[in-house]
């Protein structure tokens, strides 16, 4: 079993940043892959950015390459996403999530967060 918790959401101006934070807790050790995720209202739950625990490999979505840097901090078995230069598109509930590998792909992940609600205004 794997706990993930999420925070650092919030409100934000077209342009500002926010970092989101994951704690794991658990049988972390199983599982190399963490990933971030987004849904927003009516739309389908999408990939954000992922980042292989062991090897420090990184995959971002188009929509988050230049402005997301997935990171961790493996002493604190924490993950983070630094978003940058936010815009109002990037409003979501942001889900952390843990797989034994990492992929952009929903089906590759086996535990979910409770997600984060991410409000960007114009």
């Amino acid at each position: 079993q794997v706990q993930l918790v999420e925070s650092g959401g919030g409100l934000v101006q077209a342009g500002g940043s926010l970092r989101l934070s994951c704690a794991a807790s658990g049988r972390t050790y199983r599982y190399d892959g963490m990933g971030w995720f987004r849904q927003a209202p009516g739309k389908e739950r999408e990939f954000v950015a992922a980042i292989s625990w062991s090897r420090s490999l990184t995959y971002y979505a188009d929509s988050a390459k230049g402005r997301f840097t997935i990171y961790r901090d493996n002493a604190k078995n924490t993950l983070y996403l630094q978003m940058n230069s936010l815009k109002p598109e990037d409003t979501a509930v942001y889900y952390c999530a843990a797989g034994t590998v990492a992929r952009p792909s929903l089906s590759s992940y086996d535990y979910w967060g409770q997600g984060t609600q991410v409000t960007v205004s114009s």
